[in-house]
């Protein structure tokens, strides 16, 4: 077995070697703390000790611990980063070793990991065809699945850093995807449209393609759903022509796939696949197939293509999509499933430019309305953070009229997140109304906010007035904010009073007439209360004039020194010493006005 010795004069290495040492700890999470630091390891034995000593004893630590999938998975990853501290590109293949050993575990995590440091060696190798080419022929050759499944994913690194193997590793390839086993079927097929990628047009067009077509028809869908990337990777690579003749027929077959699943991945990709042809082809094939996908009989592929709305409205002509996509969308609206719904209403919105403002008005309102007031929570509160795409279609005044009413409604809603939704959109609906129309419908419901029962709603609230007051402005503020806020400050519910004094802290630049309800806050019987207005003198300090802080403010403070409660004797010290700052800053300032006098 190979092992690492420290000889007598690595005194200094001590500390290495007690790491070397944990690599055969019984405790697991040792060995993973070890592996995780092979690049210290490796950088105090220097270049030559990684490559003869550290590296085979790695190699020997995973072919013994096949069951230590955490440790294993590490070491993968760590042997990727090895590159430099093997002394470079000249010396990286020594590192192919380990990594072919990793390539066979069953699990696919650690597999994967192995795969990718070896991508990682391949690109710096100089001669792969020697040292690089023959591992592949073992790993695609092998007698373990998990080996063949290895391998698929090697083929585009190395293919473009070879000369004379091009044609054995098409041929390899090409046994990968007619292997028995459908997961290495599997695998070869999800590597395919990286490999297609790096072929010429002519073995692209004669091998490839062929390979890609009888993989599209397997008869495990597992393999079918994985050639539906493909198609995207492929329509990308070649040209328009080719992509109708080779990949459309494919993807007109995985359409009417038996396979829920291939029918959802189809729908899933469903506009990338739109981008490969032509927009007549659009129009005319693609458009019926969306229909079919949005009247699935399984909801999980209506709740994919009702994803892909907008997006594909957006490739089509109006009429068209007037003609065959909104009945689909009006069925969609009152579909059973709550997750069909929630999905339309995420996209939804965004028809509204798409088909413009008389079809908005006309078609989609009524749909909108409905979802504002569907049972499933999350169909609310996807319309409700779409509102803004609306408003600028149909302007302010019609949306008010018909989904005004029911935002309203929807601001009491039972469900927490919907209120949040709705407070974080009622800046953005009050620059777009305007004061006389914000103060009319939504002005008092700003204030309720404050008093909710769920504390997120009770700050949003509050830092929603300090928005409305950055859009109305200041002189707003004072009339339409300030006096129910003050209001609050004397509520018999603490929860409403401590809201109170956090929003007048919120409140306090450029406002005037809050300190009194602050200082009363001072010497409120709860806590929470205190140091929250502890906090609001902390904000106003630096408005306050001097003779108010000396003879208010600071003595207010100081009672609150000693204090029973730790949290207030600290919030009032932050206070204090804010107070400190301002004086000292005036201090200074009169110093400058004497001296230039």
């Amino acid at each position: 077995m190979a092992d690492v010795e420290m000889t007598d004069g690595d005194e200094t290495l001590a500390p290495i070697k007690i790491l070397i040492d944990e690599l055969r700890n019984d405790d697991c999470q040792q060995r993973l703390k070890s592996v995780r630091r092979l690049m210290t390891i490796s950088t105090a034995l220097g270049p030559e000790r990684t490559r003869e000593e550290l590296v085979p004893y790695l190699n020997e630590m995973a072919a013994e611990m096949e069951d230590e999938d955490e440790v294993l998975l590490a070491m993968a990853e760590e042997l990727g980063n090895l590159i430099e501290h093997v002394g470079g590109k000249d010396h990286a293949h020594v590192l192919l070793v380990p990594l072919e050993t990793l390539c066979a575990m069953e699990e696919a995590l650690v597999r994967d990991k192995a795969v990718e440091s070896l991508n990682k060696v391949a690109e710096v190798l100089p001669n792969a065809e020697e040292s690089f080419v023959p591992l592949l022929r073992r790993l695609a050759t092998g007698d373990y699945n998990s080996t063949r499944i290895a391998a698929a994913p090697l083929f585009s690194t190395v293919y473009k850093r070879v000369d004379s193997s091009k044609t054995e590793m098409r041929q390899m390839f090409s046994q990968l995807c007619k292997d028995d086993i459908p997961m290495v079927r599997k695998a070869a097929c999800s590597a395919l449209g990286g490999f297609a990628q790096v072929l010429q047009a002519a073995h692209l067009n004669a091998e490839l393609i062929p390979l890609f077509a009888k993989l599209a028809h397997d008869d495990q869908d597992s393999v079918r759903i994985v050639a539906v990337d493909n198609c995207v990777t492929l329509g990308k690579i070649l040209p328009s022509d080719k992509t109708q003749q080779l990949v459309f027929p494919v993807i007109r077959q995985l359409q009417q796939d038996k396979s829920w699943r291939v029918r959802y991945m189809v729908a899933d990709h469903f506009c990338e696949l739109c981008d490969t042809v032509p927009k007549e082809v659009v129009e005319s094939e693609m458009t019926p197939a969306l229909v079919k996908f949005l009247k699935d009989t399984e909801a999980e592929v209506r709740t994919a293509a009702a994803f892909k709305v907008t997006g594909f409205c957006s490739k089509i002509s109006v009429e068209l999509g007037l003609q065959h996509i909104m009945p689909c969308v009006r069925d969609l609206a009152v579909d059973s499933s709550q997750h069909v719904r929630a999905a339309l209403a995420s996209v939804i919105m965004g028809l509204a430019p798409v088909m413009g403002k008389n079809n908005t008005i006309e078609q989609l309102l009524p749909l909108f309305l409905s979802l504002l007031k569907d049972d499933h929570h999350e169909a609310r509160l996807n319309i409700i953070c779409k509102l803004d795409s609306v408003n600028r279609v149909i302007g302010v005044e019609c949306l008010a009229q018909s989904l005004l009413p029911a935002i309203i409604e929807l601001a009491e809603d039972k469900q927490w997140r919907v209120r949040l939704a709705i407070i974080e959109h009622i800046p953005l609906l009050a620059s777009q109304m305007g004061v006389k129309f914000f103060e009319e419908r939504l002005s008092k419901m700003c204030i309720t906010w404050l008093a909710d029962s769920v504390y997120t709603i009770r700050e949003a609230a509050t830092e929603n007035l300090k928005k409305l007051t950055e859009v109305f402005g200041v002189e707003w503020a004072g009339v339409n904010v300030v006096p129910p806020v003050l209001d609050m400050c004397t509520h018999s519910n603490y929860l409403y009073r401590m809201t109170a004094v956090t929003s007048l802290a919120v409140l306090g630049e450029g406002l005037k007439g809050m300190l009194p309800a602050v200082l009363a806050a001072v010497k409120d019987p709860v806590p929470n209360c205190r140091f929250n207005a502890c906090k609001a003198i902390q904000v106003l300090v630096p408005q306050l004039e001097p003779s108010v802080l000396d003879g208010t403010v600071r003595p207010a403070l100081h009672a609150l020194s000693s204090d029973d409660d730790p949290e207030v004797k600290f919030f009032a010290a932050k206070a204090l010493n804010s107070c400190m700052q301002v004086a000292g800053a005036w201090h200074e300032e009169e110093e400058g006005v004497r001296e230039e006098e």
